[in-house]
């Protein structure tokens, strides 16, 4: 087992700055810092298993059924159906141990836009992980994809929700390598709506909460923690545990 080092008192007095700073805006804000304003659904999570060659995360590799809390939002937010980085924050529950908390956001299909956040305006379209992860020496982007038969989730938070009182919406799940194709692993079905209140509770962690075999890499990851961390503290939320039914941003 490889033990990390620990981290030096620079790091460790940056990493509390950047918490402190999250946490000011965020109480200045009177609520989450990054993607204030979204809607969250129940929903499950079907993984088919990957095509080809495995990636060597079981969650990913492995067939199963999941119970899923889904929640779609804006990062500015822009008013209405205007332009946003649109975000989609994905919780798959575990019998045990720590759910699996994907974040993605709005961004392109091509190996060259997979890490890029792209403004657009319709809710149905591709979200990336924009920062990569690693599976042993493997580096891996995962993502929700449009599913062909699925009905549009349309331009708005509002569309998005009247979507789901008609119709399931589904999502395709996949990963890629950082040039070749998304592989499909999975879809995502989103169903009710949550209530405004547990929306707002809701905490997503995509630094901490995932498969043990997966890990966020690069610099972007630990800035990414630091400032999750600041808005929870400035919201007094914390980060809901596997057997939760809610998720969070």
């Amino acid at each position: 087992m490889t033990v990390n080092p620990p981290p030096s008192r620079s790091a460790g007095r940056d990493a509390t700055a950047v918490e402190r700073a999250s946490a000011a805006l965020g109480r200045r804000r009177r609520g989450r810092l990054l993607h204030p304003a979204g809607r969250s659904f129940v929903g499950e999570t079907v993984i088919w298993g990957t095509p080809g060659p495995p990636t060597g995360v079981g969650l990913l590799d492995d067939p199963g059924r999941y119970r899923t809390t889904i929640r779609l939002s804006k990062g500015t937010p822009t008013p209405g159906s205007w332009p946003d980085v649109l975000g989609l924050a994905v919780r798959l529950h575990r019998d045990t141990g720590r759910p699996f908390d994907l974040l993605v956001s709005s961004s392109g299909a091509a190996p060259v836009l997979r890490n890029l956040p792209l403004p657009r305006r319709r809710f149905t379209g591709t979200y990336s992980t924009i920062i990569c992860y690693r599976a042993g020496p493997r580096r891996l982007w995962l993502a929700a994809l449009v599913d062909p038969d699925s009905v549009d989730l349309g331009r708005s938070l509002a569309t998005v929700a009247a979507a789901t009182r008609t119709d399931t919406p589904r999502l395709v799940l996949a990963v890629a390598s950082a040039v070749g194709p998304w592989r499909p692993v999975g879809e995502v079905s989103i169903g009710a709506q949550l209530g405004a209140a547990e929306d707002a509770a809701l905490a997503f962690d995509p630094v901490r909460n995932l498969p043990p075999e997966l890990r966020v890499a690069g610099p972007l990851a630990w800035l990414r923690e630091q400032t999750y961390r600041g808005s929870r503290r400035a919201r007094g939320a914390t980060v809901q545990s596997g057997g939760s039914t809610a998720a969070t941003v």
